[in-house]
């Protein structure tokens, strides 16, 4: 059966961003082109629902959806003055809310985290939305440790993302950790988008384009891709874009949104674990082909960010097994 999605559309959605779930969870497929989520739509009492701009949405379901959800997404919509007064819900929407099963996955995207805050879902909890509305969030929900520099914050059963784009890299997110990297690189590409950035990412950067082309660390950042095997320190790469190491920290977290340093540890966890499900090659060649240097740093990493070991990581997406020991 495929992984049921439901989405909870209220007054006041964005349209453009309330079709980010269906549109990247609809791209994930097998290989033979079977689809591995549906999505589905809901609102308070099936009713229609008026959106941000000129027009409503007509909803073929209610909170009933509930009852078969497997992961609930709250679509965006801006927090109400009400809510920004007393950080509280309506009774209605508190009661929905209420409803969601222990085991259904949460999901809230951009400034719809102030829902789940005001539920009581995020007290003790690190969360993300909108970087202009985090100073906000904070004051209004001191229990909630808000984080205003990532693009997406992954609690486990519950989890929150900045804004608009970022609804769209924690959606290829979700992809990734259900299916694997292949299955969410195919899906990025058919939604045109790119495969998805690491939620550690900052919300913006200054300049998504470089100004000065001769002078972007992108030429750096492929070179260092290409050599990932190989100890890439900070100075290495700043020395090949020929510049200083300063000048080339500052130009590297604007371009890339990261910093230099954990840029590669990111960029060799991303590739292990695209190894880990498409090849049958051995952990501690994976290790040396990535980087890491041995199997038992790798494994480290791996529960760091993943939570499980390497092996572990591989069966769970039904990935070939070397016929060597590990």
């Amino acid at each position: 059966m495929p992984h049921h999605v439901a989405v909870l559309a209220l007054d006041g959605v964005l349209p453009l961003d309330r079709g980010i779930p269906a549109r990247v969870f609809n791209e994930a497929c097998t290989p033979d082109g079977t689809r591995l989520y549906s999505v589905s739509t809901f609102s308070l009492g099936g009713r229609p629902v008026r959106t941000h701009e000129d027009f409503q949405l007509l909803v073929d379901h209610d909170e009933e959806l509930l009852w078969t959800a497997d992961t609930v997404v709250i679509a965006i919509l801006e927090p109400s003055e009400d809510l920004l007064a007393t950080g509280t819900l309506p009774g209605d929407l508190a009661a929905v809310l209420d409803r969601i099963r222990p085991q259904t996955r949460i999901v809230s995207l951009c400034t719809s985290a102030f829902l789940l805050a005001a539920a009581g879902l995020l007290n003790g909890r690190r969360a993300t939305t909108h970087w202009a509305l985090c100073d906000t969030f904070a004051r209004l929900f001191p229990d909630v440790e808000v984080d205003p520099n990532v693009l997406f914050v992954d609690n486990g059963r519950i989890l929150t993302s900045a804004g608009g784009a970022a609804g769209i890299d924690l959606c290829l997110y979700l992809v990734r950790l259900d299916h694997g990297a292949t299955v969410a690189a195919a899906a990025a590409r058919r939604c045109v988008a790119a495969p998805g950035r690491e939620g550690g990412q900052a919300q913006f950067t200054e300049h998504l384009v470089p100004q000065d082309t001769d002078r972007s660390t992108s030429a750096t950042r492929q070179w260092a891709l290409e050599r990932l095997a190989e100890p890439i320190t900070l100075q290495d790469m700043a020395g090949h874009a020929h510049m200083s190491v300063r000048t080339f920290t500052r130009r590297f977290r604007s371009e890339a949104g990261i910093s230099p340093l954990k840029w590669p540890a990111q960029r060799r966890l991303a590739h292990a674990r695209l190894l880990l499900e498409s090849t049958d090659l051995t952990i501690a060649r994976i290790a040396t082909v990535c980087g890491f240097g041995d199997p038992v740093a790798l494994r480290k990493q791996f529960y760091a960010h993943v939570g499980l070991s390497p092996m572990a990581y591989r069966r769970a997406h039904n990935a070939p097994e070397p016929a060597t020991a590990q």
